[in-house]
């Protein structure tokens, strides 16, 4: 095959050259600006809930200013979940808290309800504290156990700061990841499900936090002729250019969606019945994953193979594919953290890969990629 199949690439609606020329013709080019505040009106309008959402630098800063917001400070521990990216993880590290790790159940690959509940027991046991907060992810668009996640939140009275930096347009019970919890992430990353090639957003509880975490990501500037800070800021506003990529991304996002269900779907058939090969799916008719990637298990056993042997073959056919995250407690930086562990991460991190799912896959591209992971297999 001579062209690269890719995991997923940014697909362009056309119109964001229509919003970009708008703010250099009117010299909007600013982290401010209408496209901003557009943009962060359209966020608000698609993930419902009556939340507010701020427009970010990256999904990270969203984390970042969510964290400060909850009063995450040195001495203070975050239970964050094991099985995601280090951008879950890390801010906690910047406030100079300790994140403390929980591992996944099967069913979502998300962190594990009941491991939830025995770590807050065991740090108040441990520390003669709570934890500060709490941050699942929805991974791979998969929405958590989300509602149990939050029941048992509120039994001990932590706010939850939900990463659904990869979840854009999923849904739990027919409400938007990221509305869940005091909190929401959102990632425009270059590959995420749309992009303002950076960029995040934190979707706040109301008016008033919207106009604090706007405070804090302006350098946290008081309202004074001259500058006056007497908080530490940052400068994690979205610009307005960035913005108008993200308005013409919002016309093409339901479309978008759709294409991932649709590529998802395909791979369902065609992996029926290959023993030994798995397709991460919906476990029932709660969860609404964007699949914003598709995700397999590969048994070796039954294969006769493994995730990085497919991998490479793969890549010699002009495939892109990725493993599964490496477990935050089995990273070198986290390796003496406190860990709750069930086994779940990590034997997914051995089998798994993230095969190609954008906009840019068609039809027969999902065809040649399942062909050539069966290929790889035994029999």
């Amino acid at each position: 095959m001579d062209k690269r199949i890719y995991l997923c690439l940014a697909h362009m609606s056309g119109k964001e050259q229509v919003f970009i020329k708008e703010a250099f013709d009117t010299n909007w080019v600013v982290p401010l600006g209408p496209n901003v505040n557009a943009f962060e009106d359209e966020l608000k309008h698609f993930v419902g809930q009556d939340k507010e959402v701020v427009a970010l630098s990256a999904g990270t800063a969203a984390i970042h200013l969510g964290l400060i917001q909850l009063g995450v400070g040195a001495g203070d521990e975050v239970i964050c979940q094991s099985f995601t990216f280090c951008a879950s993880a890390n801010p906690v590290a910047y406030q100079g808290a300790t994140p403390v790790f929980v591992d996944s159940e099967e069913d979502t690959w998300n962190m594990d309800p009941v491991l939830l509940e025995e770590a807050i027991k065991d740090r108040i046991l441990k520390t003669g504290k709570k934890p500060k907060a709490i941050l699942p992810v929805h991974l791979y668009g998969m929405p958590a156990r989300i509602d149990e996640i939050c029941a048992i939140a509120a039994n001990y009275d932590i706010p939850v700061l939900e990463d659904a930096a990869e979840a854009l347009g999923s849904e739990f019970k027919g409400q938007k990841c990221g509305t869940f919890g005091t909190f929401g992430v959102l990632s425009f990353n270059g590959n995420k499900m749309i992009t303002t090639s950076g960029g995040g957003a934190l979707i706040v509880p109301d008016e008033s936090t919207k106009k604090q975490t706007m405070f804090y990501a302006t350098q946290a500037r008081e309202p004074f002729p001259h500058y006056q800070h007497e908080k530490i800021g940052y400068n994690y506003r979205m610009s307005n250019i960035c913005a108008g990529i993200g308005r013409g991304q919002m016309t093409v996002l339901d479309e978008h969606i759709a294409h991932h269900r649709h590529v998802h779907a395909l791979y369902e058939k065609a992996f029926e019945g290959v023993d030994g090969i798995t397709l991460k799916s919906n476990p029932d008719g709660r969860f609404n994953a964007n699949y914003w990637l598709s995700t397999i298990l590969i048994d070796p056993v039954k294969t006769g193979t493994n995730y990085d042997e497919v991998r490479r073959k793969l890549d010699e056919q002009g495939i892109e594919t990725r493993p599964l995250w490496k477990p935050m407690h089995l990273q070198p930086v986290y390796a003496t953290n406190p860990c709750y562990v069930n086994g779940v991460s990590e034997r997914l991190f051995n089998m798994g890969l993230c095969i190609p799912a954008g906009p840019w896959v068609t039809d027969e591209d999902v065809a040649y990629i399942v062909e050539q992971i069966k290929a790889c297999c035994k029999g």
